[in-house]
């Protein structure tokens, strides 16, 4: 593995797609806490949008024009770069020419997606190049799948060693989507066959795990007492992010399972949560309907500072193993929006100055960050907590 000339970049970190909603809170974050020398820009396809954004950064960040519609802007970005962070999406729809401009480059990349056909599509395409080259293709670093991968990995590390585990994360916000997860969803929605297809093929492009099993289950819903609530399946891409976290880290023991759950507290709200994703679905297989979904919640779109101020998440996981029975939790802010921004920004903050286990090709945040990025988070006003040992 030999990352291609690193070091000889004009930028640490470049930010592309920094005009939109979560891009401008993401530079706002980063101007706000760059670190001594940091060298920085921010990327986007208007030039005029961009200069308005930088003069109202301290620091002064480079701009770099790019579109997600024209490849070879976005070479032109990778190579300037150590680290590229992006927030454009749907990424299944924008992405993949980014992907592939970081994997040949060298450069380490990360991204807001909770799309699981993009990341699987992106292992199967870019995967092998990335680790010829050193880079570091690390998806998902937003609220999906941080808190839920990071969560299940400090959970792990209050268990013993070497024996099978089991590990349940229950979801609980109070907080406003944004509109690209939105549109994300419903693009999801409209592609279960292209989702399944691409699993697939990543399932005969990587290698099997020897000797070692890591499971992530969707389970039926039921009431969990050990959180008082009712326990919905979640089947967003954080189970398959944990997952790949187990297979890859001998730390999760020789039998790793892995369950994710949305934790309402009365029933009716979970019956009525179910129906809600039920009817959403159904809308997103017809286009007349997508499309006027999609006009209800804009990419870009999002709510007022007052507002994000009073959303909250919160992620509890139960662990047991080797006798042993934890309670931990992840807790923070608004999810959507200004921790996600927060999340982005410390990784690629990560990425470029920490000193992280050597590893490259598409890779998982615990995988790639670990303890490190953990830190980082707490010391930005993420908990990370041990709640009770049993």
């Amino acid at each position: 593995m030999s990352r291609l000339n690193g070091t000889d970049r004009a930028y640490d970190i470049v930010l592309f797609g920094a005009t939109g909603f979560v891009g401008e809170l993401t530079a706002e974050y980063l101007a706000a806490h760059a670190p001594e020398g940091l060298r920085w820009a921010i990327a986007g396809r208007s030039a005029e949008k961009l200069e308005r954004l930088r003069a109202r950064l301290s620091g002064a960040p480079g701009v770099l024009r790019a579109d997600a519609a024209d490849p070879e802007s976005l070479r032109e970005l990778a190579r300037h770069a150590r680290v590229v962070a992006t927030t454009v999406g749907p990424y299944i729809t924008y992405g993949e020419e980014l992907v592939a401009a970081c994997a040949d480059a060298g450069t380490d990349y990360v991204d807001l997606t909770g799309e699981p056909e993009f990341v699987d599509l992106m292992y199967v395409r870019h995967d092998a190049r990335a680790r010829e080259t050193g880079a570091r293709l690390v998806h998902a670093c937003g609220f999906d799948s941080i808190p839920h991968d990071l969560g299940a990995y400090f959970t792990v590390r209050q268990l013993p060693e070497g024996v099978p585990l089991r590990v349940d994360g229950f979801v609980r916000s109070q907080a406003m989507f944004s509109g690209g997860t939105f549109a994300s969803a419903l693009n999801q929605f409209a592609r279960g066959r292209h989702m399944l297809a691409a699993a697939r093929d990543r399932k005969r492009h990587e290698p099997r795990l020897m000797g070692r099993r890591a499971v992530a289950p969707l389970s039926a819903p039921r009431f969990a007492k050990e959180v008082g609530a009712w326990a919905l399946p979640l089947p967003t891409i954080d189970a398959q992010v944990v997952q790949r976290s187990a297979r890859a880290l001998e730390r999760y023991g020789p039998d790793f399972r892995y369950r994710h759950y949305a934790a309402v507290e009365r029933l009716p709200f979970a019956v009525g949560g179910v129906a809600a994703v039920g009817a959403v679905f159904a809308a997103a297989q017809l286009p007349p309907a997508r499309r006027w979904l999609s006009d209800r919640v804009k990419p870009g779109d999002g709510p007022s500072a007052s507002r994000r101020a009073k959303s909250w998440f919160s992620v509890r996981f139960v662990g047991e193993g080797g006798g042993r029975r934890v309670f931990t939790e992840v807790a923070g802010g608004d999810p959507g929006y200004d921790e996600t921004a927060k999340m982005l920004a410390e990784s690629a903050l990560s990425l470029a100055f920490d000193d992280l286990p050597k590893t490259s090709g598409q890779v998982t945040p615990a995988v790639a960050m670990g303890d490190a990025l953990m830190e980082r988070l707490r010391e930005a006003g993420i908990t990370f907590r041990v709640a009770a040992v049993l």
